[in-house]
């Protein structure tokens, strides 16, 4: 009889998290800026000042995960990789850029992986539900001196942070935008700006 009635407690609970679920994935109201076309999220982004904190995911040679700070470099026309200490660990030229865009990973969350596995009776089935996502800003480089192609990410807190720092490369670099990502077109120049002297 408690088996029964514990089938009927777990069935229940995952149905009205279903129902949650599904009124949670409606379409968006018009009034919701997230609705809008993705080329006007994007042209609607700050561009980004400062230094911007990231977690450096992988792609460029010599280099290993870590945490640290982006920062542009006008005069010298690049993309700088800092480590925590402040310390330079490599930069990317404007030139080099060949393309950049967002990327999403989702996951299932810590929480999720704890709830699912502890739960006895199947109630630690809404657990598998429970996911978090991740943020990065993904580019695609040619390094003129070594003829080196690759790619290199950028994991960042949250998506506006994503698209602030992705237009703002995208403008100094002179990139076109295609969809959610920028490129650079076949043959296009760039300018170069000199310092004053």
């Amino acid at each position: 009889m408690k088996i029964v009635y514990a089938r009927a407690a777990a069935l229940a609970f995952a149905l009205s998290l279903f129902t949650t679920a599904a009124h949670a994935q409606r379409p968006p109201t018009p009034a919701d800026p997230s609705a809008a076309p993705p080329a006007d999220r994007q042209a609607a982004a700050r561009p980004a000042t400062g230094p911007v904190k990231v977690k450096y995911e992988g792609g460029f040679l010599g280099a290993r995960k870590q945490d640290g700070w982006l920062s542009f470099d006008d005069l010298n026309r690049r993309v700088i990789f800092k480590s925590k200490e402040q310390r330079e660990l490599f930069s990317l030229s404007y030139d080099a850029l060949s393309a950049a865009w967002p990327d999403t990973k989702s996951r299932r969350s810590t929480a999720g992986q704890v709830i699912a596995s502890t739960v006895p009776y199947g109630l630690g089935l809404p657990g598998l539900l429970m996911k978090s996502k991740s943020r990065y800003l993904v580019v695609q480089y040619r390094d003129p001196d070594t003829g080196h192609e690759g790619v290199t990410s950028f994991k960042m807190q949250d998506k506006e942070l994503v698209a602030s720092v992705l237009t703002t490369l995208a403008e100094k670099a002179q990139l076109t935008q295609r969809g959610d990502a920028y490129v650079r077109r076949q043959g296009a120049t760039t300018t170069k700006t000199t310092a004053p002297e």
